[in-house]
């Protein structure tokens, strides 16, 4: 196997799988590196669906991105002939104040994003929600979900058809750089490149020692239900849900039953709650004493969707990533341009995935990029 390549990719995870693609795609001979399989469910981008949605209350300047990044999965399930992106449309409920709603409604009022009021309209999917009065509710008919998995594997198989080496159960032990390049020692041996990109998800800053910049992980917990009334829930009945508690900080979100035979995974009704879990070690997740934060699901579901009810079917555990405003990083190292990284994507990332790889691909080819990053790169810590 050859040494020597232009880009290694630090971990094949969501940004990393879709760098390797990008990058192979434009002729550049990429090396992927992954401690785990392709894919995993040790990281953050298990779990079978993530929410995908153009009204970012997160900021309006992600919506630049989300439009391209809607437009690179269009591109990659053309090239698969596979389905990675569902639209189902998405309910939000939250107080006036809340800073869901206040975003959600910002964005869709800067972008032009339709947002439909559900007290005006009314949608029959959203029959099963209960909320209090004083609650707003309104719907991103446009919103869905994509599958990570799928969508993990179909970057991963394009990227290894146009050329990239993709090694699975290596683990990046060093890397250094010595004569112009970058010398990154695994269990397989010592492979050097003229670039490095570390998108390492949980392990970033193992990975990135020197990185001025704290990341913090915490475990979060998913479950998956037997709803009273199963047929209600289903993907063509049922749309995903973010919906903020006015009694605790953060978001719970789901979303519908997946058809068993079509996208595999966990059955029945997922949700989750979108805050920060218990802090982690990587390489030390308790993925057993999950009790607290079932009985915290349970209660929401018997709050907000007490006919999702029912016998809990799976139990299972990812991670987030924190940067210090828990928006991303993309950029290239102020030490070295030649080391470019993405981290901290906060438990809401994955629905860029399509549009970092590119970036990631043109920062390691060009040194820069046609999208806007200004308010993810590392310069905003320094202020």
């Amino acid at each position: 196997m050859a040494k020597q390549f232009d880009v290694i990719v630090a971990g094949i995870g969501s940004m990393g799988s879709a760098a390797c693609y990008c990058l192979s795609k434009q002729g550049a001979n990429v090396l992927g590196i992954e401690q785990f399989d392709i894919p995993h469910d040790q990281g953050s981008h298990a779990g079978q669906s993530r929410i995908i949605r153009k009204a970012y209350f997160e900021h309006p300047d992600y919506v630049p991105l989300l439009h391209r990044a809607y437009e690179n999965w269009a591109t990659i399930e053309r090239e698969t002939s596979t389905q990675l992106y569902f639209e189902t449309g998405l309910y939000y409920a939250g107080t006036t104040e809340n800073e869901l709603i206040k975003g959600t409604k910002l964005a869709a009022e800067q972008h032009q994003i339709q947002l439909d009021n559900i007290a005006a309209t009314g949608h029959t999917k959203t029959k099963n929600f209960v909320v209090p009065n004083h609650y707003e509710q309104w719907l991103e008919p446009k919103a869905g979900f994509i599958t990570p998995e799928r969508a993990i594997l179909a970057f991963a198989q394009e990227a290894i058809r146009h050329g990239a080496t993709l090694l699975t159960q290596q683990r990046v032990a060093h890397w250094k750089k010595k004569n112009g390049l970058f010398e990154v020692e695994t269990n397989a041996g010592v492979f050097s490149s003229k670039k490095l990109i570390v998108s390492g998800g949980a392990w970033s800053s193992q990975l990135l020692p020197k990185l001025n910049t704290q990341l913090k992980v915490t475990r979060q917990v998913i479950a998956w239900l037997n709803p009273k009334k199963w047929d209600d829930f289903t993907l063509d009945n049922f749309p995903c849900w973010l919906i903020a508690d006015d009694q605790l900080p953060g978001a719970f979100y789901g979303f519908p039953i997946m058809p068993a035979g079509k996208l595999g995974g966990p059955l029945g009704l997922k949700l989750a709650y979108h805050h920060p879990g218990k802090p982690s070690d990587p390489n030390k997740v308790d993925r057993i004493n999950t009790q607290n934060e079932v009985l915290l699901l349970l209660q929401a579901a018997q709050k907000f969707l007490p006919n999702a009810l029912g016998d809990i079917l799976s139990v299972k555990t990812c991670l987030y990533t924190y940067s210090p405003d828990e928006h991303f990083i993309i950029d290239t190292h102020p030490d070295d341009n030649d080391l470019i990284i993405a981290a901290g994507f906060s438990g809401h990332g994955f629905k860029f995935a399509s549009v970092v790889g590119e970036i990631l691909g043109e920062l390691a080819t060009t040194g820069k990029t046609n999208q806007p990053i200004d308010f993810l790169r590392l310069k905003r810590f320094n202020n």
